[in-house]
């Protein structure tokens, strides 16, 4: 476990950062073009990355990048 202590510019940076890393993963994961090892690879990046998306946005923010579990069964 590690701690980190960030000011409020800093948080703000950091989940613009998260959230635009989350939008190119959502979009790169309907690309039909993409081979299924390589989606594999971007779901689980797509997890870490959430995760650390939660501790900095709200509940309500949250909700515009989870996927669905249709989304997940198409894609992997």
């Amino acid at each position: 476990m590690l701690g980190l202590m960030l000011n409020s510019k800093e948080t703000q940076e950091i989940e613009y950062m998260l959230k635009r890393e989350l939008e190119e993963l959502l979009l790169d994961l309907t690309d039909t073009r993409i081979d299924g090892i390589v989606k594999r690879a971007m779901e689980e990046r797509y997890k870490i990355i959430f995760g650390l998306y939660k501790r900095f946005a709200s509940p309500k923010e949250c909700y515009k990048y989870i996927r669905s579990k249709r989304q997940r069964s198409e894609n992997v």
